[in-house]
């Protein structure tokens, strides 16, 4: 595979020496750009622009034609897998994800495969390596999943939801049919990131979006307990290069002391966290990811700057920090202001990292 000719970000998420602070953006490829909207108006839906590996390639390289970022994030879905699961995903326009048959039974729960990554999720594969030949070196390219926490909401409850009471109500009252599915979802998630390891993905990133939603032994025992499982499946020794892992829990930043143990490599930092404390709590265990307030790209370029500037010098001086959002772009911010933001990162970071 091709050299990278910019490693700032793997160096980063590893605390090892980089010339300035490496930044790249959540749902960076996507609806805040032009040229995603014609081309998502050309495929004809948001599904048929994931599962087209030339037109997911192209979503996920038309950031990097406008912007200096430091990593390229695979243009999917973090339902891909309940989707191969057979649960029917749909799109209502308006109103999100929804799945035609979800988990709500013992029955549901014991008919739940356990997807191959090259078969019903092959054209996900062909889109990393597509990428992967596309990007020839020029930054690296990251892989994803939703964790089987996040993935099992959505499973259960049919579709976003603002109380999870079908998901936690089936925890509560039946926890040994969570604990199974839970475990099924974390040998899949594995399984998948591993194949994107295998086809080229040099970083994977596991997003907990609804971690924050449940109590702190509820956290323990049914989200970071199978991020933990997924992370020992992962096979991160590639070739002899690490590829390393981040988790990030949206609402999290309580538990960072007990995320920072599960052996990933970085954690992810929502913007209601404080970036400084952060550093502090989890010492030089991990890297950390974040955090600025995607609201914050609604304001001038100096507000954006000098925010910038802020998260930085809180983190203060040394490797170990990917900026980032605190979670991804809004679909109304300008562009120019996401310029903005990257320049700021690379010229304000120098002087932290002589």
């Amino acid at each position: 595979m091709n050299e990278l000719q910019n490693d700032r970000f793997i160096r980063a998420l590893l605390k090892e020496p980089v010339d300035k602070t490496p930044v790249w953006m959540m749902r960076q490829a996507g609806r805040y750009l032009p040229e995603y909207r014609e081309l998502r108006a050309q495929a004809g839906s948001f599904m048929n622009l994931c599962t087209n590996p030339e037109l997911a390639c192209e979503v996920t390289l038309q950031p990097l034609e406008r912007f200096n970022f430091d990593a390229a994030i695979l243009f999917s879905d973090i339902l891909t897998i309940p989707d191969a699961m057979g649960l029917g995903l749909y799109f209502a326009e308006g109103e999100g994800p929804k799945f035609e048959r979800p988990v709500r039974t013992a029955a549901d729960i014991d008919k739940l495969p356990i997807p191959d990554p090259e078969m019903e999720l092959k054209y996900v594969m062909d889109a990393v390596r597509l990428i992967r030949k596309n990007l020839n070196g020029r930054v690296p390219l990251i892989g994803f999943s939703g964790s089987p926490w996040t993935l099992a909401t959505y499973m259960v409850e049919g579709s976003s939801s603002k109380t999870f009471s079908k998901v936690k109500g089936l925890m509560f009252e039946q926890p040994h049919l969570m604990h199974k599915m839970l475990d099924k979802l974390a040998q899949s998630v594995a399984s998948y990131l591993n194949a994107q390891i295998a086809a080229g993905a040099q970083t994977v990133m596991l997003f907990d979006t609804w971690g924050g939603s449940l109590g702190t032994e509820e956290y323990m025992e049914y989200s970071l307990r199978y991020a933990q499982q997924v992370q020992s499946l992962l096979k991160t020794n590639i070739n002899g290069q690490r590829v390393p892992a981040v988790l990030f829990t949206k609402g999290g930043g309580q538990w960072l002391e007990a995320m920072a143990d599960t052996e990933y490599d970085a954690l992810g930092l929502d913007w209601q966290t404080d970036i400084k404390l952060a550093r502090a709590r989890v010492g030089n265990r991990v890297a950390l990811q974040g955090n600025m307030d995607p609201i914050t790209l609604y304001a001038n370029p100096d507000v954006i700057k000098a925010k910038v500037g802020a998260i930085l010098e809180k983190y203060g001086a040394g490797s170990g920090h990917v900026f980032n959002l605190g979670h991804g772009i809004l679909p109304d911010i300008n562009p120019e202001h996401v310029k903005v933001m990257v320049d700021a990162v690379h010229d304000l970071s120098v002087k932290y990292h002589r």
